[in-house]
């Protein structure tokens, strides 16, 4: 069974720095298409930030600049690097990763359960 589980998440202080980790578990064949969405107080889900598997990254006007999203392959982890963070990043963190779990198998989208980001004095 694929799992996706969020770690990272917590309380900082305005301007400070969070790395949020996607750690992937069980047997698979290749992570492809990577993103971040977040869910704040009262809103809707949104995109936050987006990596494909050659390397090119996008990122909400909201964020960018201050975040940055990458991968570790050996330890099939994806990351999102967030800085100078601002109360209004506060929210819930969810990896959205697109997984092969075998040679020649389809390529399945897989959400991990979140973890809190709390940017506050």
């Amino acid at each position: 069974q694929v799992q996706l589980v969020e770690s990272g998440g917590g309380l900082v202080q305005p301007g400070g720095s969070l790395r949020l980790s996607c750690v992937v578990s069980g047997n698979i064949f290749s992570i492809n298409n990577m993103a971040w969405y977040r869910q704040g107080p009262g809103n809707q889900r949104e995109w936050v930030a987006s990596r494909t598997s050659g390397g090119a990254s996008n990122y909400a006007d909201s964020v960018k600049g201050r975040f940055a999203i990458s991968r570790d392959n050996a330890e099939n982890t994806v990351y999102l690097q967030m800085n100078s963070l601002k109360p209004e990043d506060t929210g819930v963190y969810f990896c959205k990763l697109e997984i092969r779990r075998s040679v020649g198998g389809r390529k399945e989208w897989y959400w991990g359960q979140g973890t809190q980001v709390t940017v506050s004095s």
